[in-house]
């Protein structure tokens, strides 16, 4: 199983956000087995991050390549807000040295993201001047989104452009595990459509007869008298006013001035084999930490595996990713693994590779896992200071991780919190008017108002008293419930306001607490909605529908919130009384109305 850090899927959900918007982000974050918020250093399967690819392609509709493309220039961005920029700036002089190193890259930044399965870049030059770009994943289907990243380096930090043709698409049987393996066609011009060659810093800037004499120069061999006369620094003055340091053809010593001793003792991790892999030389340490090294015939794939780049252990595939880090691990003992990081080179005159390396460390407490000490590290060896800050970068990592946690606990929980506030002011509304209950939420005090008009209804069920002698309180209850839960949803319908129930009573007032013209109109039809109601409802006791009486009144009354502990809005003034009458002395199934209601 694979495995992808929530920084992956952060930057998906704002190119989602940025490029198509925060309601697309909503809508594919709502779809099942989608989440919608990620945390960056918390590890996420690869099902997930290709789920959430799948489900947006097919959400906007656009094709896996061209979605893979945009998220790729999105992604350089996206790195580059994080804070990487000056560190991918800095990476190289131009696109082939920055490819080259960006396995360097992923090796450091592996340091801090340990579960980090970042894919592998290699260079490649033809003898017709094209550059292949191989492209190695252990993820099958994603290599689209390199395009995009190159395309938008090319622009952003080398004022080119790039264009990419996939030449080649295969399971590579080189690598260990059958990864995949793309071949493309890098074709780089400058922003007026010209080809760009990759030539080596020094030259880049210089005209036509300069780049011939700094030719001249590099390879036309000097004696040391030579060398330094007048017209040998002229000739650099003229490339490089200001300086005499020549800076474009090393000079090596006719001997080494180190012996054997010295050098494993300088270069204390260090292996040294030949093309069968046979170990001719190790530095002094690492014969401490792996006993049986210069053991007869010994062979390096009998002590090491290579971790990274996946490639067989051979001299032929060592060859090919001469250019990347070298990771190389011990096998499983009763003690512990130790895992080495370092740069290979190929030693032409005596057919063997030197494996320059350090112990690959991530903090103080893997530095003891293993067994060693800072003593055991070249003080050369920037190593050292490596675990020390590294240190400190997992301690603030971790804080963030924490941090991280807690605002997703508290986004959880004000969400769980808003679900219940709805829940609240529901209940709330219910019980009051909205604009009462409003200014009660926001702490302020409710006056008592006056209305010069409105219409009262009041309701009760015919023989109620004997209903409640020959039932079961049960019985009553789920009769009441659903002769109130019919007349609750028909106050809707016709805008009336419920004051209260008590017990079979049932009270509503048209014109309060919103003053209207058609109060009485409301009303009144709420009425002739009730009687219709209330024959769905059951007798208990017969078995038959049930009978209300309802009874109207018109007039002015005094509204307000009375209590603290349950306030309830309460009607005062003879209308209310009247309206009660009404009810009381009417028929059953029949609707009295006062002359009042009658004229409205």
């Amino acid at each position: 199983m694979t495995v992808l850090y929530g920084f992956i899927n952060s930057c998906l959900q704002s190119l989602v956000v940025e490029k198509f918007g925060h309601d697309t982000w909503v809508k594919l974050s709502s779809l099942p087995g989608v989440q919608d918020t990620f945390m960056t250093y918390t590890v996420y399967d690869d099902i997930l991050t290709l789920s959430l690819v799948t489900e947006a392609c097919s959400l906007l509709d656009v094709s896996a390549d061209v979605f893979l493309k945009l998220f790729g220039e999105h992604f350089f961005q996206f790195c580059k807000q994080a804070g990487y920029d000056t560190m991918l700036r800095t990476l190289g002089g131009n696109l082939i040295e920055f490819i080259e190193n960006l396995d360097a890259l992923h090796s450091y930044l592996a340091l801090s993201y340990q579960e980090m399965n970042a894919p592998s870049f290699r260079v490649e030059m033809t003898g017709d001047g094209k550059m292949l770009l191989h492209y190695y994943s252990d993820r099958k289907g994603l290599h689209h989104i390199v395009p995009g990243i190159m395309e938008a380096v090319a622009r952003e930090l080398f004022d080119s452009k790039v264009t990419m043709v996939v030449l080649n698409q295969s399971e590579e049987d080189e690598r260990t595990g059958k990864k995949e393996h793309v071949v493309f066609l890098v074709k780089q011009t400058n922003q007026a459509g010209k080809p760009t060659d990759q030539v080596v810093p020094s030259q880049r800037g210089l005209d036509p007869g300069y780049i011939e004499l700094v030719n001249y120069v590099e390879y036309t061999v000097y004696d040391k008298s030579s060398l330094f006369n007048g017209d040998g620094m002229a000739a650099f003055d003229l490339l490089f006013p200001g300086s005499h340091q020549c800076t474009l053809s090393p000079f090596y010593p006719d001997k080494l001035w180190m012996d054997e001793k010295a050098f494993c003792n300088a270069f204390p991790f260090h292996i040294v084999f030949d093309e069968d892999l046979k170990i001719r030389q190790t530095g002094v340490n690492l014969q401490k930490f792996v006993p049986g090294l210069h053991a007869r015939h010994a062979t390096l794939d009998q002590y090491f595996i290579i971790t990274h780049p996946q490639v067989t252990f051979t001299i032929e595939s060592i060859k090919k990713f001469i250019n990347s880090q070298f990771v190389l691990k011990t096998f499983k003992d009763k003690y512990s693994t130790l895992k080495l990081r370092g740069q290979m080179l190929w030693i032409d005159s005596l057919g063997c590779m030197l494996y320059l390396c350090s112990p690959k460390l991530r903090s103080l407490q893997e530095l003891q896992d293993v067994g060693l000490h800072l003593a055991d590290l070249a003080q050369h060896d920037v190593t050292r200071d490596l675990v020390l800050l590294n240190q400190q970068r997992l301690a603030e990592m971790e804080l963030t991780n924490q941090l991280e946690r807690k605002k997703e606990e508290l986004r959880i929980l004000s969400r769980h919190l808003e679900a219940e506030k709805e829940k609240t002011e529901t209940l709330l509304y219910a019980m009051l008017p909205r604009h009462v209950a409003n200014q009660l939420k926001d702490g302020k005090s409710v006056e008592a108002g006056e209305f010069e008009v409105c219409t009262i209804l009041f309701s009760d069920v015919v023989t109620f008293t004997n209903i409640c002698a020959a039932c079961e309180p049960i019985r009553i209850v789920h009769m009441l419930n659903c002769m109130y839960s019919k007349f609750d949803r028909l106050t809707s319908i016709h805008d009336v306001y419920k004051v209260e129930t008590i017990g079979d009573a049932y009270m509503v007032v048209g014109g309060v607490p919103v003053p209207t013209d058609t109060h009485a109109h409301r009303v009144a039809n709420f009425a002739l909605g009730m009687r219709i109601a209330a024959r769905e409802v059951t007798n208990p006791v017969t078995g038959k529908p049930i009978q209300i009486r309802v009874g109207l009144h018109t007039g002015p009354v005094l509204a307000g919130v009375v209590g603290e502990k349950m306030p309830r809005y309460c009607l005062f003034g003879d209308t209310v009384n009247t309206a009660s009458r009404m009810e009381s002395h009417g028929l059953p199934d029949h609707i009295h109305l006062s002359s009042s209601t009658y004229r409205c």
